[in-house]
């Protein structure tokens, strides 16, 4: 039973935490030119926020090989992390995160998805979104997406700004000198935007907009 007991303490961290404090699952993409991580969010703690990070893999045989197998495709793979205060992403927190260790997950590691790479450590580099999420009911009839990346792979993230909402990831090949400003389209509930609508808002070509890497509605109601 002591051994019981001090192995559950070993696993809080060592000062009282914050309602943030949890097991944040990531969908992760990207490839060559960079790797990002975007928190799965709800709309109730501890997972009440919009977190992208830019990373990559401390080891660097790992870090080369994800980079290699997500290269910009559409298959969705996760972030499986141990537990800590998502505050600690916050540009503005006292003791600000800057690593984790996490299982990389082929699939969504809550749905039937499949480990490739266990235990690996996360490197934070960059954080590029952290907002908390308004609860409250309300509509909107436009759609932001923010660009991530600014070379000629991209990724389209939608802007969870309303409730009932959705998360939708979606790969874009950029031409050269291409806008990296956040681009607005209709919305129409929580069904995802077309790659027509994508691609007149970016005014680029449709075939520039690739497939969908995640989409998700059930986890915004």
């Amino acid at each position: 039973m002591i051994a019981a007991a001090s192995l559950a303490l070993c696993t809080l961290p060592l000062h009282a935490a914050d309602a943030t404090y949890g097991s944040h699952g990531m969908a992760l993409f990207g490839g060559q030119e960079g790797l990002y991580a975007s928190h799965l969010p709800m709309f109730h703690a501890p997972h009440d926020y919009q977190v992208i990070l830019q990373i990559r893999i401390a080891d660097p045989a790992t870090d080369a090989a994800l980079r290699k197998r997500l290269d910009g495709k559409d298959k969705l793979w996760t972030i499986d992390p141990e537990k800590f205060e998502l505050s600690a992403l916050a540009p503005k927190a006292k003791a600000p995160r800057k690593e984790f260790t996490a299982d990389l997950v082929q699939g969504h590691f809550e749905r039937g998805g499949t480990s490739q790479y266990k235990a690996a450590k996360v490197v934070i580099d960059k954080v590029l979104l952290f907002r908390q999420l308004d609860d409250k009911p309300r509509d909107a009839r436009i759609s932001r997406y923010m660009q991530i990346g600014s070379g000629a792979q991209r990724f389209l993230v939608k802007q969870i700004d309303t409730r009932p909402d959705f998360d939708h990831i979606v790969a874009y090949h950029a031409a050269a000198g291409a806008p990296t400003a956040p681009v607005q389209v209709r919305k129409w509930g929580v069904k995802a935007a077309g790659n027509d609508a994508l691609a007149q808002a970016l005014k680029a070509n449709q075939s520039a907009i690739g497939g969908t890497i995640y989409f998700e509605t059930d986890d915004l109601k």
